[in-house]
Protein backbone atom coordinates (compact mmCIF):
# COMPACT_ATOMS: atom_id res chain seq x y z
CA UNK A 1 0.00 0.00 0.00
CA UNK A 2 1.28 3.46 -0.82
CA UNK A 3 1.47 6.05 1.90
CA UNK A 4 -0.83 9.05 1.47
CA UNK A 5 0.85 12.33 0.77
CA UNK A 6 -0.68 15.56 2.05
CA UNK A 7 -4.11 14.42 0.89
CA UNK A 8 -5.45 11.21 -0.61
CA UNK A 9 -7.25 11.55 -3.87
CA UNK A 10 -10.93 10.86 -3.35
CA UNK A 11 -10.89 11.29 0.45
CA UNK A 12 -14.16 12.76 1.66
CA UNK A 13 -13.89 11.90 5.35
CA UNK A 14 -13.65 14.65 7.94
CA UNK A 15 -10.43 13.46 9.57
CA UNK A 16 -10.60 15.98 12.40
CA UNK A 17 -14.09 14.79 13.31
CA UNK A 18 -12.94 11.17 13.24
CA UNK A 19 -9.92 11.99 15.40
CA UNK A 20 -12.21 13.79 17.86
CA UNK A 21 -14.39 10.69 18.22
CA UNK A 22 -11.59 8.16 18.76
CA UNK A 23 -11.66 6.16 21.96
CA UNK A 24 -9.44 7.46 24.74
CA UNK A 25 -6.08 5.83 25.44
CA UNK A 26 -7.55 4.31 28.62
CA UNK A 27 -10.55 2.85 26.77
CA UNK A 28 -8.31 1.53 24.00
CA UNK A 29 -6.09 -0.19 26.58
CA UNK A 30 -9.11 -1.71 28.36
CA UNK A 31 -10.54 -2.99 25.06
CA UNK A 32 -7.16 -4.49 24.16
CA UNK A 33 -6.99 -6.21 27.55
CA UNK A 34 -10.47 -7.64 27.05
CA UNK A 35 -9.58 -9.03 23.64
CA UNK A 36 -6.28 -10.39 24.99
CA UNK A 37 -8.29 -12.27 27.59
CA UNK A 38 -10.40 -13.75 24.81
CA UNK A 39 -7.19 -14.70 22.98
CA UNK A 40 -6.61 -17.73 25.21
CA UNK A 41 -8.42 -20.99 24.32
CA UNK A 42 -8.80 -22.03 27.97
CA UNK A 43 -10.45 -18.75 28.89
CA UNK A 44 -12.72 -19.03 25.84
CA UNK A 45 -13.80 -22.49 27.01
CA UNK A 46 -14.44 -21.18 30.52
CA UNK A 47 -16.58 -18.36 29.15
CA UNK A 48 -18.49 -20.76 26.92
CA UNK A 49 -19.13 -23.13 29.84
CA UNK A 50 -20.30 -20.25 32.05
CA UNK A 51 -22.58 -19.03 29.29
CA UNK A 52 -24.45 -22.31 29.65
CA UNK A 53 -24.61 -22.40 33.45
CA UNK A 54 -23.26 -20.92 36.66
CA UNK A 55 -20.48 -23.27 37.83
CA UNK A 56 -18.07 -23.69 40.72
CA UNK A 57 -14.34 -24.26 40.24
CA UNK A 58 -14.74 -28.01 40.78
CA UNK A 59 -17.43 -28.17 38.06
CA UNK A 60 -15.15 -26.27 35.67
CA UNK A 61 -12.25 -28.64 36.37
CA UNK A 62 -14.52 -31.55 35.45
CA UNK A 63 -15.94 -29.93 32.33
CA UNK A 64 -12.56 -28.73 31.02
CA UNK A 65 -10.56 -31.69 32.36
CA UNK A 66 -7.99 -29.35 33.91
CA UNK A 67 -6.45 -28.83 37.31
CA UNK A 68 -7.99 -26.62 39.97
CA UNK A 69 -5.03 -24.22 40.15
CA UNK A 70 -5.08 -23.61 36.38
CA UNK A 71 -8.82 -22.92 36.39
CA UNK A 72 -8.56 -20.66 39.45
CA UNK A 73 -5.75 -18.67 37.82
CA UNK A 74 -7.81 -18.09 34.67
CA UNK A 75 -10.93 -17.20 36.68
CA UNK A 76 -8.97 -14.62 38.67
CA UNK A 77 -7.83 -12.95 35.45
CA UNK A 78 -11.36 -13.03 34.00
CA UNK A 79 -12.78 -11.61 37.22
CA UNK A 80 -10.24 -8.77 37.28
CA UNK A 81 -11.37 -7.83 33.77
CA UNK A 82 -15.06 -8.01 34.82
CA UNK A 83 -15.75 -10.83 32.38
CA UNK A 84 -16.93 -13.17 35.14
CA UNK A 85 -18.31 -12.58 38.61
CA UNK A 86 -18.51 -14.81 41.65
CA UNK A 87 -21.15 -15.66 44.22
CA UNK A 88 -20.27 -17.38 47.47
CA UNK A 89 -22.60 -19.89 49.13
CA UNK A 90 -21.01 -21.21 52.31
CA UNK A 91 -17.55 -22.39 51.28
CA UNK A 92 -18.47 -22.84 47.61
CA UNK A 93 -17.84 -20.06 45.09
CA UNK A 94 -19.98 -20.06 41.95
CA UNK A 95 -18.91 -18.24 38.80
CA UNK A 96 -21.05 -16.75 36.05
CA UNK A 97 -20.63 -14.23 33.26
CA UNK A 98 -20.49 -10.70 34.63
CA UNK A 99 -23.32 -9.34 32.49
CA UNK A 100 -25.24 -9.68 29.22
CA UNK A 101 -22.62 -7.64 27.35
CA UNK A 102 -20.02 -10.37 27.85
CA UNK A 103 -22.41 -13.00 26.52
CA UNK A 104 -23.38 -10.82 23.55
CA UNK A 105 -19.75 -10.10 22.69
CA UNK A 106 -18.91 -13.80 22.91
CA UNK A 107 -21.90 -14.89 20.81
CA UNK A 108 -21.40 -12.21 18.16
CA UNK A 109 -17.76 -13.20 17.80
CA UNK A 110 -18.68 -16.90 17.57
CA UNK A 111 -21.34 -16.10 14.96
CA UNK A 112 -18.83 -14.04 12.99
CA UNK A 113 -16.49 -17.03 12.88
CA UNK A 114 -19.11 -19.64 11.98
CA UNK A 115 -21.14 -17.72 9.39
CA UNK A 116 -19.57 -16.66 6.09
Amino acid sequence: MEACEATCEGTVADLAAIRGKLVTEQSAAQLADLFKALGDPTRVKIIHALQQSELCVHDLTQVLEMGQSAISHQLRLLRNLRIVKRRKVGKTVFYSLDDDHVEQLFMLTLQHLTHP
